[in-house]
């Protein structure tokens, strides 16, 4: 069985023991959580649309940061530089069923 979820935002297309890195849920390891925004589920030919499914999820780590992401803004002959730069953090989830 194969569904397509929207997990914080984004879209994924998911089957029963994948698992995926997904943006910051809030709970610890080994807890569960559910995802009820399901956009199409799929059964071999059968493509279900109602919305109806439950996806459930195993928190497998709490905090995984992503690459570094650096910003660089410059004006040219001005002597303007700003440099920062980020971590994405991501939550690693095993899932478990498609109801």
């Amino acid at each position: 069985m194969l569904a397509i979820v929207t997990i914080a935002g984004q879209q994924f297309k998911v089957k029963a023991g994948d698992s995926l890195y997904v943006p910051h849920l809030a709970g610890k390891a080994g807890d569960t959580v559910e995802f009820s925004d399901v956009l199409l589920t799929s059964n071999g030919n059968a493509v279900n649309t109602n919305g109806q499914a439950v996806v459930k999820a195993e928190i497998l780590s709490d905090l995984v940061k992503g690459e570094k992401v650096i910003a660089f803004k410059m004006k040219r002959r001005k002597g303007f530089r700003k440099k920062h730069g980020h971590r994405t953090q991501y939550t690693h989830i095993k899932i478990t069923a498609i109801a």
